[in-house]
């Protein structure tokens, strides 16, 4: 019997059994594969590191040299030493609920059962999968993951990725830079479709004079063999050839086989767990990062530390209006809050006031070309409610602006900031001027 029982050791579930083991319960965390999840092996570290070698101009082989370095070799034996040393029993193997308050684990290599563990609390923190479009012939196609693409050795001479958010704008700079001729395939207009609209198309104009081909607003629909690689079929007509083909169009919360339904939890194929605003999903069991759709490794860290403070007794509810989103491209992409579309279709009417990075001292002295900024303020409250901005290193100087609205400091309080000069972060006070007035 242990007191918590968490299935997943992702960013979320390492850092709750951390949590609540330091905070003097008993945790045994149930992982089948890498502990610490994608983020430090397969996605965020290995993509940044790529990114910072073709910023840097090295080559193909030291940049993969300095990848494999950073991800350990896919060696997660020092995550699962921190595990030990904060008193986290680690058990290998596929965890499922066989029976309210015990799961079953089973061992990753033949799946025979070989632990039972009772538990109090139970939370779901088994992270997210690629979702495969629906494409005739992708079953017959060895598409790369994102995950594949971001630990192979190898530079493809032609590159398709399927998907124009995020992950696909990242990977599309980072194979371009090296060599590959890439083509990006979104069925969206735009890229990064889910965010304001001037953010694509900076994006879009700086992966085009990398030498990307964007075909933007077409759908795949077909993909087959030939002699030379892929040949991948538009809904257009339109065949495109390559050695390569990368599925970067989406993920899902990974929840099957969790026997979920033996607590009376409905899961529905693709969707995230229903848990209300202290990450509690019914009585007893919590449920932290991809599982809930966040899709973002820092809200994954979030609600994890929402989930140990529950369970060690101190009532604590997230806060989601101020959650980061970033794209670690040439220029990088941020954003926060409420996009336009967002407020539009909640019926809001925004004040949005903007400005260019070229203004600023340090645009210069750096021959920065891309930088544009656009706040949103709700006009009634004088609050900021979402801004989004493209350019170098955009994370950091924003950050004060993800600060502004989870706080609720007034616009006119933000227009009234002195920023260092020169400094990117100057360019934030036009606009923010211009909201106060």
């Amino acid at each position: 019997m242990v007191d918590v029982v968490v299935l997943g050791g992702g960013i979320a579930g390492e850092r709750v059994a951390v949590e609540v083991a330091r905070g003097g319960k008993s945790v045994a965390l149930i992982e089948a594969g890498l502990v610490g999840g994608e983020s430090p092996y397969l996605a965020c570290i290995p993509s940044n590191s790529l990114l910072r070698s073709a910023r840097s101009g090295e080559s193909w082989e030291h940049a993969v040299a300095r990848r494999d370095a950073l991800i350990a070799r896919l060696d997660d034996s020092a995550a699962a030493t921190r595990l030990a040393s904060a008193g986290v029993g680690l058990v290998r193997g596929a965890g499922r609920v066989t029976a309210p308050g015990t799961v079953t684990v089973a061992s990753p290599g033949d799946g025979v059962a070989k632990v039972h563990l009772a538990y109090s609390d139970l939370v779901i923190a088994t992270g997210s999968e690629p979702v495969a479009p629906p494409i005739e012939g992708l079953a017959d196609i060895q598409a790369w993951t994102t995950a594949e693409a971001l630990t192979c050795p190898d530079l493809p001479r032609r590159l398709i990725i399927l998907g124009g958010g995020p992950a696909g704008c990242e990977l599309a700079q980072i194979y371009a830079t090296f060599g590959s001729v890439v083509t990006v395939v979104e069925a969206e207009d735009r890229l990064l479709a889910a965010e304001a609209a001037f953010t694509g198309e900076i994006l879009a104009d700086v992966l085009r004079r990398a030498g990307v081909d964007l075909r933007l607003g077409v759908a795949a629909s077909k993909v087959s063999r030939n002699d030379g690689g892929i040949v991948l079929t538009l809904a257009d007509g339109t065949q495109l050839e390559a050695d390569r083909l990368l599925l970067a169009s989406g993920r899902r919360p990974r929840l099957t086989g969790l026997g979920l339904d033996v607590l009376g939890i409905d899961v529905t194929p693709g969707q995230p767990l229903p848990a209300d605003g202290s990450c509690l999903v019914k009585e007893g069991v919590w449920a932290a990062g991809d599982a809930t759709g966040t899709g973002h490794t820092h809200v994954a860290r979030y609600q994890a530390g929402i989930v140990a403070a529950n369970i060690l007794g101190s009532p604590t509810t997230a806060d989601y209006r101020a959650l980061p989103r970033a794209v670690y491209t040439d220029p990088s992409v941020f954003a926060v809050g409420l996009t336009p579309e967002a407020a539009a279709a909640a019926g809001m009417t925004l004040e949005t006031a903007s400005s260019t990075l070229a203004e600023t001292a340090r645009a210069r002295l750096d021959t920065e070309e891309a930088g544009y900024v656009e706040l949103y303020a709700e006009p009634e409250s004088g609050m900021l409610v979402g801004a989004a901005a493209v350019g170098p290193d955009a994370a950091d100087w924003m950050a004060e602006i993800t600060l502004a609205i989870r706080a609720e400091i007034p616009v006119k309080t933000l227009a009234d900031v002195v920023h260092a000069f020169p400094t990117r972060g100057e360019v934030l006070e036009v606009p923010l001027r211009a909201l106060a007035r």
